[in-house]
């Protein structure tokens, strides 16, 4: 084996008659061309082609990057240790290139960064002798472009990590405003811009699946003091957490004017200016609003906003939440594997928020979901198929926080004076939920509509069964469903939805309305002075 070091050839021979130096001109021309349209592979593969050789792109350690006309495996084998040791040699002499003569070839090795470099990879050329003309011109030609190739895509590699590593902490900054936890989310989001405002509004922008990373960026620009997050629920929704407007002036519209361009095509829904504490009841409210957007010309929608049932209530419902939830808050994790208290009741509010998709939002299996909501089940004694016990559930969320000074309840104390029944039972809840169905009472011919959602409510929001209950075809009765989202303008179909305030409003009438009683079976019925849908008293004894 013979072999030889120093620089070969030149980027470009002053020396060489016209004719050549023209066709270098147009080799570096060709090379040039190759890389700006595909890259360091396209002119890899240029290279491969115009010299008819095997070429590799090589790192330190010997790894093969990328290859065009990758050689024969017993032809590699028998020179693949020569290639090795020239690479080896090649960043110890720090040299320029360097040949080396082995089993009827010749391998060419040139650094992609010079010879002072001794990181970047290494361009191995392996030509059977006698090499083709000009070989040596084109490899001192091709090792420039791809060294400039090679470092527009690493830096291009870099810019992606830092993207996803800053998408992936948004994420985790979201979901910790959206159980409630705002000093952890506020000390995580600090090291990133903008900083986390006390008031906000959320936005749900809708695009159609694989243009959202083009409306991010956009909305990047347009709106630079919003953190923008690509929901991990769904793949066409991006989650916009603004400031609110000092003077709540929504005169120009639901988003600022800047930002108008950015989501110009796509559906949006925006919630009202809350605390970032309530974050979570923000975005449930955008949800909400998106739906009432799909049914309107520009596309906009702002939350059409109503009394929340746990103002109605008042202080008595948190005494009420913080019993229903003790045997959760106590739980203690009986290895450091298994879920504590804290991430039970987070799965409980994810699960109820996005159904099965808690499993992406949560970033866990759908098994470890099961498990989890299994657990939560037995320690509450619920069942959780069931919508009743699901909308007692999420109120009992709703009405609390992670922050508890008095601590929770003890299991052993006296339940509190006043079950949930009697407090939907107050006048203050009765208005809340004649106000939740009053768009629809008050529609011309939503008779059909009033009972679908009854009949669909009953049969714990499962659109099958309320098309067997109804005769009617799965897709008639989603169809009423739509219109009914779009008259009450709430999610119905797709998480988050308002069943569970539905359910709660329907017990809440029902438990109002001594004729119910007498009608355990019949899902819904009317009065005539104020056309108000009335449940009956299904679901378990609250």
């Amino acid at each position: 084996m013979a072999s030889g070091t120093g620089t070969i050839g030149a980027a470009f021979d002053r020396a060489a008659p016209t004719a050549r130096r023209v066709e270098q001109a147009d080799e570096v021309l060709a090379l040039h061309r190759a890389a700006r349209t595909g890259g360091s592979q396209a002119a890899l593969d240029y290279v491969a082609d115009r010299g008819g050789t095997d070429a590799l792109l090589v790192d330190a350690r010997g790894v093969v990057l990328s290859a065009a006309r990758r050689p024969r495996r017993a032809t590699a084998e028998g020179i693949w240790k020569a290639v090795l040791c020239g690479v080896r040699e090649l960043a110890r002499r720090r040299a320029g290139s360097m040949a080396v003569d082995v089993q009827g070839h010749t391998v060419f090795l040139y650094p992609l960064d010079g010879p002072a470099g001794a990181s970047a990879p290494v361009l191995v050329a392996m030509a059977p002798r006698p090499k083709a003309a000009g070989l040596v011109s084109l490899l001192a030609n091709a090792a420039p472009v791809l060294g400039l190739c090679w470092k527009a895509e690493t830096a291009e590699r870099l810019r992606s990590r830092l993207d996803a590593a800053d998408g992936r902490t948004r994420e985790a900054v979201l979901q910790l405003l959206m159980n409630g936890q705002v000093a952890a989310a506020r000390q995580v989001a600090g090291v990133l811009l903008p900083q986390l405002p006390d008031t906000i509004r959320i936005w749900v922008v809708e695009r159609p699946r694989g243009l959202r990373g083009e409306v991010a960026a956009r909305l990047r620009v347009g709106a630079p003091e919003a953190w923008v997050v690509p929901c991990t629920v769904y793949d066409e929704h991006l989650i916009v957490l603004a400031p609110a407007p000092e003077d709540g002036d929504d005169a120009e519209g639901p988003s600022p004017e800047h930002a108008h361009d950015a989501i110009a095509e796509c559906w949006m829904g925006v919630s009202d200016a809350v605390a970032l504490t309530d974050t979570a009841a923000a975005y449930a409210q955008a949800i909400h609003a998106l739906a009432a957007a799909r049914h309107r010309a520009d596309r906009r929608a702002c939350f059409a906003s109503t009394p929340d049932l746990a103002l109605a209530i008042g202080p008595d419902l948190a005494d009420w939440a913080e019993h229903f939830l003790a045997p959760l808050r106590v739980h203690a994790a009986r290895r450091p594997q298994d879920p504590g208290s804290t991430e039970l009741l987070a799965t409980a509010a994810s699960w109820l928020r996005f159904s099965s998709g808690a499993a992406d939002h949560l970033r866990i299996h759908r098994n470890t979901l099961s498990a989890r909501l299994k657990h939560i089940a037995r320690r509450l004694a619920l069942d959780l198929d069931r919508l009743a016990d699901q909308s007692v559930l999420a109120l009992a969320l709703r009405a609390t926080t992670t922050a508890h000074p008095a601590g929770p309840a003890p299991l052993g104390s006296e339940p509190p004076l006043r079950r949930l029944d009697d407090l939907l039972a107050m006048p203050a809840v009765t208005g809340w939920a004649r106000n939740q169905f009053r768009p629809l009472t008050a529609a011309t011919g939503s008779a059909d509509l009033a009972r679908t959602l009854t009949v669909w409510l009953h049969h714990d929001a499962r659109v099958d069964a309320t098309a067997a209950a109804l005769s009617l075809s799965a897709t008639a009765v989603r169809k009423r469903l739509a219109r009914v989202e779009a008259l009450l303008q709430r999610s119905l179909l797709r998480p988050p939805t308002a069943r569970h305030d539905l359910w709660l409003a329907q017990r809440a009438l029902g438990l109002t309305t001594p004729a119910a009683c007498r009608h355990p079976d019949e899902a819904m019925s009317w009065t005539a002075e104020e056309a108000t849908p009335i449940i009956v008293g299904h679901g378990k004894d609250l």
